[in-house]
């Protein structure tokens, strides 16, 4: 076993305002990535990130094998899907997402026997060898890789990752952050990640950096993940890659509090880390870029943090992505009778979820179970003025004013005080005395502003 090093003495960055929620992490940080069984059926949406959804591109009852793509980009932000497992199509159906977008899904019947299951399929995903020679790969091929793969941001934003690995010279890159935050409660799949397969984080960061033509590579870690931090420095060893330990505070994690908490560097309003010389890319999508361009595997499954004091057995799992949460948490033990409320994704950004055949997506990195305990069920009250949401808010926004104007449907205040700049990541509906549901306030507004315009 390798020496500890000594975080003790090493600087520890951070962004201003941001809360510290109960971090909750310990019900799975401690459970190793296990791999579900192949379900019986998956159910693929064709929106599973941010821009166009794809477009069909196989016919129902067609014989496929993992890995095939099944629908292919609609658009410059958009990106390919996959069957997830060998089966053969089915009619196509139509889901609700989530965030209550409708949308169509191809289903799949699995075949009782596929090429890759348990400890096989856990190998290919993150163990072996995943030395990478940047002399023989065309740095302009890989964010077409990324894009054959289809690969978007695996924290949960969704973002085609192509299009951040496309080299701009008019818009040079300077920095790569890796995002190894996992800021939210409960959720702890980057952790697991980074704590099992270290090396395919490496070799995607490497990956990244020859795309984009970055100059230095930063891997951002929150104080709270102490192993994982000395796994990271350890696997790294004399590689040109610096290790970053963040304060733990949400929202850590956020693109903009990132790059300002690493580098000092302010997003504009409106606008992208690219617009400051930097790209930022997290830990399950540097390790999806390494498995396509080393091993030719497109992204079919993803690590799937199922925590919560709601569940019976907690577990960090490797999923086909199309499959539902129903079989997903009965592989956990099911739910507890106490449980009281599904999220998909974290609490602070998640999404309650009431239908049980709510297929796993690109971007869900968990699910999450919560009971009553945790839930505020305090009734809303007027606005008491006391600013605390304000005095939160890591973008300096005015959340009240915001979710006022939307209440109202008022278009003028939604604009003036910057609606779109609002990244929905809870600060202030978590602070609220009042417990006024700003959030859900704020996403109506960017709605109406969106309509509206």
């Amino acid at each position: 076993m390798k020496a500890a090093i000594s975080l003790k003495n090493l600087p520890k960055f951070t962004f201003r305002k941001g809360i510290h929620p109960p971090e909750y992490k310990s019900y799975a940080e401690h459970q190793a990535i296990e791999v579900l069984p192949t379900p019986d059926t998956v159910r693929i949406p064709l929106l599973q990130h941010l821009g166009a959804p794809a477009k069909v591109s196989i016919e129902p009852r067609a014989a496929v094998k993992v890995g095939d793509i099944i629908a292919e980009s609609g658009g410059f932000i958009s990106t390919n899907l996959h069957a997830s497992v060998s089966g053969k199509t089915a009619r196509e159906g139509i889901i609700t997402l989530p965030n209550g977008r409708r949308v169509t899904t191809i289903p799949i019947k699995a075949d009782p026997e596929q090429e890759l299951e348990g400890d096989a399929l856990k190998q290919a995903f993150l163990g072996g060898d995943w030395n990478v020679n940047l002399d023989e790969i065309d740095a302009s091929s890989i964010s077409k890789a990324a894009l054959q793969a289809g690969i978007v941001g695996m924290g949960g934003a969704a973002f085609p990752s192509h299009v951040k690995l496309m080299r701009n010279d008019d818009r040079p890159i300077t920095d790569l952050i890796i995002n190894g935050c996992e800021c939210e409660p409960f959720l702890t799949a980057d952790h697991r990640l980074m704590l099992e397969s270290p090396q395919s984080i490496l070799a995607g960061a490497l990956i990244a950096r020859h795309a984009t033509g970055a100059t230095r590579i930063s891997i951002c870690i929150e104080d709270n993940k102490p192993d994982a931090i000395q796994t990271m420095i350890h696997a790294i060893g004399d590689r040109d890659i610096d290790v970053k330990i963040m304060r733990s505070k949400y929202p850590q994690g956020g693109e903009k509090s990132l790059v300002m908490a690493a580098l000092g560097k302010a997003i504009p309003t409106g606008g992208l880390p690219l617009d400051v010389g930097v790209v930022v890319l997290n830990v399950g999508t540097v390790a999806s870029l390494a498995r396509m361009v080393l091993r030719g595997m497109p992204l079919t499954h993803r690590i799937v943090t199922v925590t919560g004091p709601g569940v019976v057995h907690p577990k960090n799992l490797l999923v086909p992505i199309g499959t539902d949460f129903e079989t997903v948490l009965q592989y956990c033990g099911g739910l507890k009778e106490e449980a009281a409320r599904i999220i998909a994704g974290g609490p602070m950004m998640g999404f309650s979820v009431t239908d049980l055949s709510t297929p796993v997506t690109k971007g869900t990195s968990g699910i999450t179970v919560l009971t009553a305990k945790e839930l505020n069920a305090a009734a809303t009250t007027a606005c008491v003025r006391c600013g605390l949401c304000v005095d939160t808010c890591p973008l300096d926004l005015v959340p009240t004013k915001l979710a006022m104007a939307a209440r109202y449907k008022h278009l003028e205040v939604l604009q003036r005080y910057h609606v779109d700049a609002c990244m929905e990541c809870g600060c202030c509906a978590y602070q609220c005395p009042a417990n006024i549901p700003l959030v859900q306030l704020i996403r109506a507004g960017k709605i109406y502003n969106r309509t509206h315009s």
